[in-house]
C-alpha cells in the first residue's frame, strides 16, 4: 500500500482554513504554541478541527505527517 502525501495547504483545507502560503505563515504567526498545549487542545481549533486532528494522530491516518508538520510549525 503507497502512502499517501498531504501538503500543509491540503492539511489546511481540509480544515476548513485559508490554504495560501501567505495564509499558512499568518496563521502559523497568530496562533504560536507553548509545549505545555499539545496541538489538539490549542484553544483556536473548533471542536470539528480538533477531533479531526486527534483522530488523524491516534489512528496514524494519511494526515498524520501533515499534522505532525503543522504541531512543528506552530512552535518555532
Amino acid at each position: 500500500m503507497d502512502a499517501v502525501f498531504h501538503p500543509l495547504a491540503d492539511l489546511f483545507a481540509q480544515l476548513g482554513l485559508p490554504n495560501t502560503p501567505v495564509e499558512i505563515d499568518a496563521f502559523i504567526a497568530q496562533h504560536p504554541l507553548v509545549p505545555a498545549i499539545a496541538l489538539v487542545d490549542a484553544p483556536f481549533w473548533s471542536t470539528a478541527q480538533a477531533q479531526f486532528l486527534r483522530e488523524s494522530i491516534d489512528q496514524d491516518a494519511d494526515w498524520a505527517e501533515a499534522v505532525d508538520h503543522l504541531d512543528a510549525r506552530l512552535r518555532q
